[in-house]
């Protein structure tokens, strides 16, 4: 007795290879969007802390995390406390980008923007944990500092931004700037910190980068 198997028609292939790609072509667009937004709100992190800074001294002619009377502007939350060597009122916002010391004014800088008005969160800054200090889209440290992060940058005020994959990085950059990390106003360096010693880098697949702006 003789068995016959039936196989797919070229049709029946045709449509199911039809199919697949449109289910990959799918898949890539929506991790394109993620990607987007992903960006999107990296830059915006870098576009809303100028506006921060500017808001504060347009409103009490001082810079936030360095102003000597945030204690009486404020009341009790608005407390400033001084890490070692550091001076309220001197005109610069002393301490490094990823510091968590809530004694530093580059940190104390998101109490008074937020006490302030000018940015949401707590302001309740006994410990870095209660801070809330803030995070970028990819779970990364976000900071100001006014001493330089990357050798080669010129600006006044230097923010940061951590754990950014290459990908996101570039796309990044080429949205603020020129799309390389090694020159620029946007400078990169791989890994979590920065080396003031050290040039920008440019941009290798598959790593992981800090993203600096001068401004």
């Amino acid at each position: 007795m003789k068995s016959h198997q039936k196989g797919f028609t070229l049709v029946e292939i045709a449509i199911v290879l039809v199919i697949i790609g449109l289910l990959l072509g799918g898949v890539l667009k929506g991790q394109e969007l993620i990607n987007s937004a992903k960006v999107k709100n990296l830059a915006n992190d870098f576009r809303t802390i100028p506006v921060f800074i500017y808001g504060y001294q347009d409103k009490f002619k001082r810079l936030p995390g360095d102003d000597p009377n945030a204690a009486s502007r404020f009341g009790t939350n608005g407390k400033l406390a001084s890490a070692t060597g550091q001076t309220p009122g001197s005109g610069i916002i002393e301490g490094t980008w990823n510091s968590t010391d809530t004694t530093s004014e580059n940190v104390l800088f998101w109490q008074h923007v937020r006490l302030a008005g000018l940015a949401p969160g707590s302001t309740d800054f006994t410990s870095a944990s209660s801070a809330s200090l803030p995070s970028n889209a990819e779970g990364g440290m976000v900071g100001i500092q006014m001493t330089l992060p990357i050798k080669g940058m010129s600006g006044t005020y230097y923010v940061c931004s951590s754990g950014i994959n290459s990908k996101l990085a570039q796309q990044l950059d080429t949205t603020l700037d020129d799309g390389s990390g090694d020159k620029g106003t946007v400078r990169a360096q791989e890994g979590k910190t920065t080396d003031a010693a050290k040039d920008g880098e440019a941009y290798a697949d598959n790593k992981s980068y800090t993203v600096c702006i001068a401004f």
